[in-house]
């Protein structure tokens, strides 16, 4: 089978090769050797930008769609769309069948030029579109209206066509497509899990490191961060901060922890890629601590898992459904929630493991190599292809 793939991602080509902004993009081209061809559709960036970190690979066709800077512009995007169409229309002249990930007016303009063109589809959903869309522009009602039409015309169009989603929540959202595979988006490989009894050697006295790893953008609330920091600070514990992300919002984040006077506390690391660099922030942690507004099911929390940390979470999204045992739940938009779950943590080594037991559970059951094959195999299912010869994945 022919696979092509859509995510409303931006894409920039460095020596003469597509790369993405996105940490997905690693997970989507592991689809690569159960196809007989893989092609990505994406926004091309003509500017170079030090975001572009993760290379498709010469095993994926990368076919550049015009580019917007933000769906957040909505004319700039109807300005790209007959560009995109036509080059979407050519793309998948010779292709079997599209995964089309949204809820994304360009995926759902896409799933019609599929339909017309008799391509089989197959939908993906990774996050609850509208309080996405309400997080992310708290004082745009026009744009909340059209991501409510967007997400409903989606939701239609799963009533049609599989859906492949990320976590429990949305599993019951689309619970009424013809076949549904619920996933976790892991970037795990097997052999960087830690075990707990190499989890339990961390020592619990002097410094307790915290650490947060995610976009620094409004849904995420990374303000919160500061926030529970400072109550740590009052309390007298003995926590630093850490933080690994980047976007519109470190400043902010920087301005509230010194309004707050805890920047000494804090070390904002930026981008810090996967591989080594983010191995050792997760190796050199206490715990994690997670504060979106709004999520499906957030990767990091399994790379968390990987390393051992004990984790606290928001409430929100999937996420009690599915790792409600593997982490401390809070209310969102709580400092004081997350002070005292992390104070908890810290003074209970019997919670300590009980919560690195139940991740290193969970995650040792989602990595990479088993989640992609798990979506191959159900694309190839759904959309009668054939699968290409491809050996078990030795290290998951």
């Amino acid at each position: 089978m022919r696979l092509g793939v859509y995510t409303d991602y931006p894409y920039h080509v460095r020596d003469g090769e597509p790369y993405g902004e996105r940490a997905f993009v690693v997970f989507i081209a592991r689809l690569a050797p159960r196809f007989a061809r893989l092609a990505v559709f994406g926004r091309l960036d003509p500017a170079t930008s030090p975001r572009a970190r993760y290379r498709l690979g010469s095993e994926v066709d990368f076919v550049p769609l015009p580019y917007y800077r933000t769906l957040g512009r909505p004319r700039d995007a109807l300005r790209s769309l007959g560009t995109a169409m036509r080059r979407f229309w050519n793309g998948i002249a010779d292709l079997d069948c599209v995964w089309l990930l949204g809820p994304n007016p360009f995926a759902v303009v896409f799933a019609l030029l599929a339909i017309a063109r008799r391509k089989r589809i197959v939908l993906g959903v990774r996050q609850d579109y509208p309080t996405y869309v309400r997080a992310r522009y708290p004082k745009r009602p026009g744009i909340r209206a059209m991501a409510a039409v967007i997400d409903l015309s989606f939701r239609a169009l799963a009533r049609i066509y599989p859906v492949v989603v990320v976590g429990p929540e949305l599993a019951t959202t689309y619970s009424r497509s013809p076949a549904l595979l619920e996933i976790a988006v892991s970037l795990v490989e097997a052999d960087e899990i830690v075990s707990p009894d190499a989890a339990s050697e961390r020592s619990w006295e002097g410094e307790r490191r915290v650490l947060s790893v995610g976009r620094l953008e409004e849904e995420k609330n990374p303000l919160l961060l500061a926030r529970a920091l400072r109550v740590l600070a009052a309390d007298g514990a003995r926590w630093k901060l850490t933080v690994c992300g980047e976007g519109p919002m470190e400043e902010p984040l920087e301005a509230e922890l010194e309004r707050l006077g805890v920047a000494g506390q804090a070390d904002l690391r930026g981008y810090v890629a996967q591989g080594e660099g983010l191995a050792r922030a997760y190796r050199d942690s206490h715990a994690f601590l997670h504060v979106s507004w709004t999520e499906g099911l957030p990767q990091v929390l399994l790379e968390a898992f990987a390393a051992g940390l004990p984790t606290v979470a928001t409430d929100v999204g999937g996420i009690r459904a599915a790792v409600g045992d593997a982490v401390l739940l809070i209310p969102p938009g709580d400092p004081d929630a997350a002070a005292a779950a992390l104070n908890e943590i810290a003074s209970d080594p019997e919670l300590r493991a009980r919560l690195v037991d139940a991740g290193h559970e969970y995650v040792s059951a989602r990595t990479l190599p088993r989640e992609a094959m798990r979506v191959a195999d159900f694309i190839l299912e759904v959309a009668g292809g054939e699968p290409e010869p491809a050996a078990a994945p030795a290290s998951g």
